[in-house]
């Protein structure tokens, strides 16, 4: 598929052809892809429904893959991704918030890209970080401006630096489930 432009655009550019848009879905500008540098014939999906809105940044290296799942939503919000960050169905990601997972710094050696993986229903509030590898599991609650460097089990909130899990959420009226 070819760049193309998106009606009413503000920033006079194409989204790139390697992003597959669900006709349902939302994506508030072409500035989001400015940094888009993939060279993977499918770069970035945007499922049904899912919104990419303004101020979004993604920053993708050669190799990276993004995916927004179905009534995602995602408003402002920086992605750094080397290899593969997954936003789950439902999920809401805010504004300020930072997804990387590599941290693209020359001096350390060990820096491979581990992906990150967003479960369903999950929300990520603004000014939070998370870090290379984790993995927030379905209905779970970040607080805002935590730092994520450990995966987050299903239906919990976690807040503070680093984060920790300082409530349970019901699941189905079950408590937590991990």
């Amino acid at each position: 598929m070819s760049a193309r432009a998106l009606a009413a655009d503000w920033y006079p550019s194409t989204v790139p052809g390697n992003v597959r848009i669900d006709p349902t879905a939302y994506v508030g500008s072409s500035h989001s892809f400015v940094r888009c540098r993939s060279e993977r014939a499918i770069a970035v999906e945007i499922g049904r429904g899912a919104s990419l809105c303004d101020g979004t940044t993604l920053d993708l290296g050669p190799n990276a893959f993004v995916r927004l799942g179905s009534y995602a939503l995602v408003n402002g919000a920086r992605i750094f991704c080397d290899a593969e960050i997954e936003i789950g169905d439902y999920a809401l990601v805010s504004w300020d918030v930072v997804l990387m997972d590599s941290y693209r710094a020359p001096a350390l050696r060990e820096d491979h890209p581990r992906p990150i993986r967003l479960g369903r229903n999950c929300w990520v509030g603004f000014g939070a970080c998370v870090l290379p590898g984790v993995r927030i599991g379905e209905g779970s609650i970040v607080a805002a401006r935590s730092v994520v460097a450990e995966d987050v089990p299903s239906y919990v909130v976690v807040a503070g630096n680093p984060a920790r899990i300082v409530r349970d959420l019901p699941s189905n009226g079950a408590g937590r489930t991990s």
